[in-house]
């Protein structure tokens, strides 16, 4: 059996589901060749804040976190294989696909997307994302 190996990047926020606690999951888990990333949002690494109200920049920083964690693991932001994405208005569905577009435009592919209308946990959060990502091997 392959080993499975947590990974925990200070470059993405991990934050508690109550007010105190620690998170009872793992930022990423790796499984042979395999990145299994955990939802991320759209939170300052540091401050662990919403970064603003805006949508597409909510997008933008939650895309740029779920990279840092796939980093983190061994992968790259062209590893990514599948994201499952969670917005909170459909109405904003436009916009994320726009952001989602520009972010992703320089790989070779687009990662296989699912995307779900659904309310995020935490208050101001907007957007929500997870991926299962390649890890790059020398």
């Amino acid at each position: 059996m392959s080993e499975i190996r947590a990974v925990s990047t200070r470059n993405a926020p991990t934050v508690g589901f109550s007010t105190g606690t620690a998170a009872p999951l793992s930022q990423a888990i790796v499984h042979g060749d395999t990145i299994y990333c955990s939802g991320t949002g759209p939170l300052d690494p540091q401050t662990r804040t919403i970064v603003s109200d805006d949508f597409a920049e909510q997008v933008r920083q939650t895309l740029t976190n779920l990279v840092a964690v796939v980093e983190a693991a061994g992968g790259s932001r062209e590893s990514i294989l599948k994201c499952t994405c969670f917005v909170r208005d459909v109405a904003n569905f436009p916009v994320f696909n726009a952001v989602y577009r520009e972010f992703f435009e320089g790989n070779p592919h687009f990662p296989a997307r699912t995307t779900v209308i659904a309310t995020p946990h935490r208050t101001g959060v907007q957007v929500e994302v997870e991926c299962v990502a390649a890890v790059i091997r020398p």
